[in-house]
């Protein structure tokens, strides 16, 4: 029993000495595995007595419990003691606020596109759309743009590649969105009231032009629609977008589409440097506009006899511009991160009919 005695000692100081689990587990096979210790003092019970086995028997299973449960007490005070280290040096205060995550932000383009198409659409415009690259008769020739016209030479506008002794007019990266307006009323005739936004191409770049740039198109034809209507679609337009009355002023001006054809000024002031829409005597000229020409009816399959309209185009981005004072176009297409999160929109942001929200 002395024998028993000092192994159950040496066992018990070598798991309380045991400085991690991988140590502690060396304990435990050394002790109790199968070629262990007291495994092998149990195999000697063969060569005792009767008398002997029933005293040493017991002895030895009462050891191997209690070396059992002082290496599985031990083994959680390891893991208490880890817990604890850990909590001490990678320590998390639960109740601060989480970290901000960066969040992106809706293009001014993309919100005012929105803004335009709500305000719209409460006069009775519906969207339409079509492709970016377009045939020479759908952005030319139904628009009534003659071959000598400025706009068809390669300075202005970008034509498409045709393989050598292909004789047909090239495509071109359309110059406006009223080739939407041809194809609209080829497909669903007269009357109409449309409005096309949407990305349009010239070659041009400075302050205030870009190659790519956005526009939106307004049509809308009926028996009895005239320069009155189209006066107030636009300033009804303007007093929603801009968040006050604005006034326009007509000139006269030529483009092939239109007959007669204006330009559009909207009232405006400088004060101290600042451009301030609708208020003082000054004019700024934004628009468009005109009365359909009759040629680009009929080449759109509508009898100029029984309808007739109005249209108009402006730049998306001009307007976006004036709106919340940007002063580079150029800027809507650099992808400046602190660009875009100075005059970016947030995700709720939702435009509304009195002129969307102010950034």
């Amino acid at each position: 029993m002395d024998d028993l005695n000092r192994l159950r000692s040496k066992i018990l100081d070598g798991i309380g000495a045991a400085a991690d689990e991988a140590a502690l587990e060396d304990i435990r096979v050394s002790a109790v595995g199968k070629k262990g210790e007291v495994a092998l003092k149990m195999r000697e019970l063969g060569r005792m007595t009767p008398e002997e086995r029933q005293v040493a028997g017991p002895a030895l299973n009462a050891l191997k419990d209690e070396v059992n449960s002082a290496i599985a007490a031990k083994k959680a005070g390891l893991a208490d003691s880890a817990l604890d280290e850990r909590l001490r040096t990678e320590w998390l205060d639960v109740t601060l606020p989480g970290r901000p995550r960066a969040q992106g932000s809706i293009h001014p383009v993309s919100q005012v596109s929105e803004e335009v198409s709500a305000i719209f659409a409460d006069m009775g415009f519906s969207v339409a759309e079509g492709p970016q690259i377009e045939t020479d008769f759908y952005n030319f020739d139904a628009l009534n743009i003659p071959p000598h016209h400025p706009a068809r030479q390669e300075f202005d506008t970008f034509y498409m590649h045709r393989d050598e002794g292909d004789d047909r007019a090239p495509h071109v990266l359309r110059t406006h969105t009223s080739p939407v307006q041809i194809r609209h009323m080829e497909k669903h005739g007269a009357p109409c009231r449309v409005i096309a936004p949407g990305r349009v191409y010239r070659s041009d770049y400075d302050q205030t032009h870009t190659p790519m740039f956005h526009q939106v198109e307004g049509l809308a034809i009926d028996k009895d629609l005239s320069m009155a209507n189209l006066k107030w679609v636009l300033e009804e337009f303007f007093s929603a977008f801009f968040g006050i009355e604005v006034k326009t002023r007509f000139r006269a001006s030529h483009f092939p589409f239109t007959e007669p054809s204006a330009e559009v000024d909207i009232q405006c002031s400088w004060v101290n440097g600042q451009l301030k829409i609708g208020e003082g005597d000054g004019w700024m000229e934004v628009l468009g506009s005109g009365m359909v020409h009759p040629k680009v009816l009929i080449a759109a399959g509508v009898d100029p006899d029984k309808w007739q309209g109005f249209a108009f185009g402006m730049g998306i981005d001009r307007i976006a511009m004036l709106k919340y004072g940007i002063p580079d176009l150029r800027a809507f297409f650099d992808s400046d991160l602190r660009w875009l999160r100075h005059y970016g929109f947030a995700a709720l942001d939702v435009p509304t009919l009195h002129g969307g929200v102010s950034g």
